[in-house]
Parts: structure tokens; sequence; C-alpha cells
């Protein structure tokens, strides 16, 4: 049952929020994050931290290819391609933490209580 719950939640917050070398010759331009959506929901106010690597880009000049948040409750975001792995780990607080990530209109979710981190893999 909480797996449902936590899968219904990530789905819903994934609606509403519509590993590789650091080297790369892919420059993405005046508009880095307009790639994959990602969206963490912790409806309990969790405290949670969140990893994504993607295929590596370069963004104003600097070779990336992760990026890493830190928060507690919802936040969304995008990532700077069409492909992605993010992990989401419970750091403290009340209740679970989901995370989905969203291709072609596809949301790929994916939740924790705590224990095991969260892994979504969108390719």
């Amino acid at each position: 049952m909480k797996t449902s719950l936590i899968s219904a939640l990530v789905l819903s917050a994934a609606v509403a929020a519509g590993a590789a070398s650091a080297q790369s010759d892919r420059e993405v331009g005046k508009n880095p994050y307009a790639g994959l959506h990602w969206s963490v929901v912790a409806p309990q106010g969790a405290s949670w931290a969140l990893e994504c690597g993607f295929t590596p880009v370069t963004i104003r000049g600097i070779h990336m290819n992760r990026i890493n948040h830190t928060g507690s409750g919802r936040m969304a975001g995008r990532l700077p391609g069409d492909n992605g792995r993010c992990k989401v780990t419970k750091t403290g607080g009340e209740g679970p933490v989901g995370l989905a990530v969203v291709k072609d209109g596809e949301a790929k979710a994916a939740g924790t209580n705590g224990g095991a981190p969260a892994i979504v893999n969108v390719f």
C-alpha cells in the first residue's frame, strides 16, 4: 500500500511539474535545462538529497554530467538532455520521498521510506 501511495504521489507531482566522462563538445546553448522534467515530493516534509547523472554537456563553457540538489517537501526541475539517471535518498523527517522523471509524456517513478534510495533510469 505504501508503494502504491508513493507511486501515486510521485506520478501526480510529475504531471504537475510537466555516468559518463565529464568531457563533451555538446554545448547546450542559452537554454541548458530544456530536457527531461524531474520532480521530488515528500508530502509530510521529509528532507532528501537528489543526484542526477546525464550524458555530458557543456553549459556556458563548463563541462558537466550531473546535478545535485537537497531539500524538503517538493522540488521540480529539468535536466539538460533527453536521458538520465536520478537517485533520491531520504535524509530525515517523517514520511516517504518520491521521485519521477518524465520522458515523452510518460513518467517513471520510484519512492523510498528511508533504507535504500529511490532510483529512476530514463534512456
